[in-house]
């Protein structure tokens, strides 16, 4: 006699689709913090976790995005003169910013 053990499927907002940074914190758990991450399993607020980590760095991401530009602007008429070099500084920027949210949020 074998009991009929199921687990629930979590519907912590079903329509939202977990993005990069979810998919990230996921994974840390299943890789690095196998405990922390049978324990949400188990208790139904993984899914939960993950959409809220999500959220939140998304968040974050366009906070830093908006001071570090108002720290150091990038002129507008760089984007149509040097198109390489804005693209450039606008990549160092997001980088830097990811940086931030991967030690803040993800890896922690």
């Amino acid at each position: 006699m074998v009991p009929d053990l199921y687990f629930e499927k979590e519907i912590y907002e079903n329509d939202y689709i977990i993005g990069k940074y979810g998919n990230l914190r996921l994974e840390y758990l299943k890789n690095h913090k196998k405990a922390e991450y049978i324990i949400m399993f188990m208790n139904k607020n993984l899914r939960k976790h993950i959409v809220e980590t999500d959220k939140q760095a998304k968040r974050r991401f366009e906070i830093l995005m908006k001071q570090m530009l108002e720290k150091n602007p990038i002129d507008e008429n760089l984007k149509n003169t040097d198109p390489l070099k804005w693209t450039g500084l606008m990549n160092n920027y997001k980088h830097s910013i990811e940086e931030i949210i991967l030690k803040e949020l993800i890896y922690i």
